[in-house]
Formats: structure tokens, sequence, C-alpha cells
């Protein structure tokens, strides 16, 4: 699909407000390499609306061609109108416009605009009690009305594809796959680790039950036992209610003063997780991307993965991949990485693997995406 001349796209920018954690990261990236390639004619609009955050300052820079429309609504009022009642539209709030994208599975609604919506998993229909917030009150709920009645859906794996056309019912010709990209910081934590392995196990990531620390947890109370000097675990992550067994269990033996917890970490300190990290564990039981697992590969950093979700796609050969319900074989592991030559060797093929994997490609198959989005509204005809 050509992509078409003179083109108005609005993203849907709230995930990324605050923490730009794994959406909000996809929206910002996304949103900075669409501008940055973007053709003659064709127009980005950044869209949020909150009553207490305001974009923020690298935004400007980061993606200055951008346009930005900031609405002081609430961002939960905003959420419950377009959820529940389909209102207001986004040209009511943001002017007209060609292509509205939401970078989660649920419509912005729109007069006239073509519509888009992302889907990474399907996490909330397989195990809704797991979520929390408007996914678990809306996505369960509405997701599979929404997602079949966009003009075009964005898959961020193979996997998540798969989903969309097996399990929502959504042919192929009206989905795209637009895996995510690589951090161009990477090279950087590459040089500042140099030929060192690292002096801690990393876990990046939110502390909810679709990623399975406990059982990492368990893994790493079995590494205890039998390599004692092992290094520290690291939990860098917002806790969520559901993470409250898991911070307890840290204040009894044999992980009371083994592991620390970081909560959420900025930027800055995590390319500094990643330059002091020995490996990366993600023992997801989902995983819709693995942005984590593609930032560790990209800077040389092991990686222990489950075979859960796209994680296999993201990895492939570059990394351990383990059955997320397996306690020994992650025990092993993690231990088969506490031995320099290995883990030197496991970290060098990470960067190969992880250059494939481009925002600037992301970039492009989502504004094919784009034009095939607008032909099908066009070929509706009025709302």
């Amino acid at each position: 699909m050509v992509p078409l001349p003179d083109v108005h796209v609005i993203v849907d920018y709230r995930p990324a407000l605050r923490a730009r954690t794994g959406i909000g990261e996809y929206v910002h990236e996304l949103a900075r390499a669409l501008a940055a390639s973007a053709p003659p004619g064709e127009r980005l609009t950044l869209f949020s609306s909150s009553w207490a955050d305001r974009f923020m300052p690298e935004v400007a820079v980061d993606i200055p061609a951008a346009a930005r429309v900031d609405r002081r609504v609430p961002v939960r009022a905003l959420t419950w109108a377009w959820h529940r009642a389909g209102w207001p539209p986004i040209e009511r709030l943001a002017g007209a416009c060609d292509v509205v994208h939401s970078p989660t599975p649920l419509l912005v609604p729109a007069r006239h605009a073509a519509q888009v919506v992302t889907v990474f998993d399907l996490h909330f229909l397989h195990a809704p009690a797991q979520t929390t917030g408007a996914v678990r009150r809306d996505f369960a709920r509405l997701a599979r009305d929404h997602v079949r009645r966009a003009d075009h859906v964005l898959a961020g794996s193979a996997h998540a594809a798969s989903l969309v056309g097996s399990e929502l019912g959504v042919p192929s010709d009206r989905i795209t796959t637009t895996p995510l990209g690589a951090p161009g910081w990477a090279a950087e934590v590459r040089a500042a680790r140099g030929r060192a392995v690292g002096s801690t196990i990393l876990f990046l990531g939110t502390l909810e039950p679709r990623k399975n620390v406990g059982r990492l947890l368990d893994a790493y109370a079995a590494l205890l036992a039998r390599q004692p000097a092992a290094p520290p675990l690291v939990l860098a992550g917002r806790p969520t209610p559901a993470a409250a067994d898991w911070l307890e269990r840290l204040q009894t033996a044999p992980l009371a003063g083994r592991v620390r917890t970081l909560g959420y970490v900025d930027d800055e300190t995590r390319r500094g997780l990643y330059r002091d990290a020995r490996m990366l564990v993600l023992p997801s039981l989902d995983e819709g991307f693995g942005l984590t697992a593609l930032e560790a590969l990209a800077c040389g950093v092991p990686v222990v993965a489950s075979t859960a979700g796209s994680l296999p796609e993201v990895v492939g050969d570059a990394g351990q991949l383990v059955d997320p319900h397996d306690t020994a074989a992650w025990t092993a592991a993690l231990a088969s990485l506490l031995d320099d030559r290995a883990a030197l060797a496991q970290g060098a093929g990470g960067p190969a693997r992880a250059a494939a994997f481009t925002w600037t490609a992301a970039a492009a198959a989502t504004r094919r995406a784009y034009a095939s989005a607008v032909n099908a509204r066009r070929a509706r005809g009025p709302h």
C-alpha cells in the first residue's frame, strides 16, 4: 500500500504522558520515527488530555515537527466517555484529520477519520483477573468489538497478529505487523560495559501477575542455595497491589538483603541498570512484545526470557528461552550465565539480533497501514 499524500494523522499520546513504560515508550518512539520520516504534506498531531499532566519538555525536543493538542480534560473522564458513549469525536477535541491512531485495542471515536488501533496481546481476554483499572473494566468487554470495527489493526508482533486473526476474527488484509525498534542509546551503553560481564541479575518491568515475578524469586532462592555468592537480584518497575506478597517475601531469608527493589526508573537510571547487568531476566507468562529484552540485546546484555507470547520472536537464538512454569530450568539458566565466558559469548550476539528491529521500519509499516485505513474508511462512506 503506497502512503497517501497530504494525510493528517492524530496519535493518542496519553499513555506516554507520565512514565513511559511499555505502550508509552511505543507511542513516543513511533511518533518520533513518523515525524522524522514524514513525506511532504503529511502532518502529525499528538493528542493529550489530562487535568494534571502536560506534555514533557522532551516531546518538543524529540518530536519538533509534530503539532500538539493538550486538553485539560481528566483522563478518566474522557476515557469513560470514549469507552461508554463513543463521544466526543476526536474532531471536536483536536480538529479534522484523516487518521486517528489509538495505541490500545479500543477505538478513539471519530466522525470522519479512519480509525486505527494497536494490539500487543490479548492477556486481558485470557486472564482478566490479572489486569487492573480501565484495562480490567473495559478491555475484555469492548476490545473484541472495537478491534473488529477498526479500519486497520497494527499488531506488535507476528504472535499478536495471529491472535487478532484467530481469536478476534479480523481478516489478514486489515492487520499489519509492526515490531518495535531497538533504542538509539544502546551503543553508548555497550561502550560503557566494555568487556565487563556486569554485577547484577536484572528484572525490568511492572511488578504484576503477568510478569511471573514469583517464579523468578523461587528460581533465585534456589540459585542462592547452590551459589551463595551469586549476584544480587534487582527488581526495577512499578509495584502493583498484586506484588504485595512478593515484596513481603523479600524481608525473609534467603532473599532478605539479596534482592533490591527500585520502583519505576527513569531513562537515565534504566541505561545504568543495563550497563551494570550480568543478565536480564524476563519470565513473563505473556508478553506483547518484550521491549526490555530488545533493549538488553542491543546493549550486549545476556537475556533469559520465557517462551511465552512474542518473546521468542524478539530474542531468537541470541538469548536463552525458558518455560515460564519450570523453576528448575530458570535456576539452571541463571546459573549458566554466572560463568564469565558464557555470559560474554551470549551477550556478544545480542546487538546483531537487535539490529533487525528499527523504529524506521516500524514507522514505514505504520504509514502503509494508515493509507490502507484511509482507503477503507473512504470505501465505507459516511459514518
